[in-house]
């Protein structure tokens, strides 16, 4: 009897486990909205513009995008796919870009926001933590009013720190940083292990940190707001994950880690 009813018990928890996995709400449209990042710049085949095809939320060409793994669960989504972000963009574009997506009438929106606003043309000029939760706050309440039903992923910021400490002693990318001024709050005089270069890189780098508490303390007002627990800024990118054309945006395989970690992260990871 006893064998009996712990087959009967572990069959129904399979048919309920299977019933849940079935029953996963995946989005019929969805939107992405952020920076270079997410516009895959530097990841195509003509160098220094944009790929949006190969973005790691909204991408089309490649199968582990989100768009692309809940397309083959939803054929409903297909085609309803929007890149809003803009390479250049910092939080305070976000807004705007929240409008796009509103008009749109998306079901999934997500936000990876505040690389720039720490990647400075120095650390004077970074934005301040108080006005990027300001410029945040204003986005988030934008989707919030135009889009009720939609689901929120946000994404913490990577660790632009390991930048440094993966190619500082490289002269190519030492030599490109200095070519494109790129990030030079974090990458100026990037030989230099001096006191004063150090101490501005760990401020620069907790700047990011800063950030990262901005928008999981935002997100967290809003039922309908996921944050990525700081899984992208925790995630330890290898060099090949970098493009060897600027030694500082996502590479194709880069693109596909982000993806591959956000997507374990957020709202239609399998349990487990």
């Amino acid at each position: 009897m006893r064998i009996r009813s712990a087959a009967t018990a572990l069959l129904a928890a399979l048919v309920l486990s299977g019933t849940a996995a079935a029953q996963v709400d995946y989005p019929d449209s969805m939107a992405s909205t952020g920076d270079s990042i997410t516009r895959a710049f530097n990841s195509g085949f003509l160098p220094y513009t944009d790929a949006p095809w190969n973005s790691w939320s909204t991408g089309a060409l490649r199968s582990w995008t989100h768009y692309r793994r809940i397309l083959a669960a939803n054929p409903r989504i297909f085609g309803r796919n929007f890149n809003n972000a803009r390479s250049g963009a910092k939080m305070a574009d976000l807004e705007r870009q929240a409008g796009l997506t509103v008009a749109r009438r998306v079901e999934y929106v997500t936000i990876l926001m505040g690389a720039n606003d720490a990647c400075a043309s120095s650390e004077a000029a970074m934005t301040p933590v108080a006005e990027f939760r300001a410029q945040l706050k204003r986005a988030m309440a934008r989707l919030s009013l135009g889009l009720p039903g939609a689901r929120v992923y946000v994404v913490s910021i990577p660790d632009i720190y390991r930048l440094w400490s993966l190619f500082h002693t490289n002269p190519t990318a030492v030599f490109i940083w200095r070519l494109t001024g790129f990030c030079k709050s974090m990458l100026a005089r990037p030989t230099s292990t001096a006191p004063e270069d150090e101490a501005r890189r760990q401020r620069v780098r907790q700047r990011v940190i800063d950030y990262n508490g901005q928008l999981e303390q935002v997100c967290a007002l809003y039922i309908q707001c996921r944050f990525d627990g700081n899984a992208v800024f925790a995630y330890a990118f290898r060099p090949e994950h970098v493009s060897k054309r600027d030694y500082f945006h996502p590479s194709l395989a880069g693109q596909k880690a982000l993806a591959d970690v956000t997507w374990a992260a957020g709202y239609f990871a399998a349990p487990g």
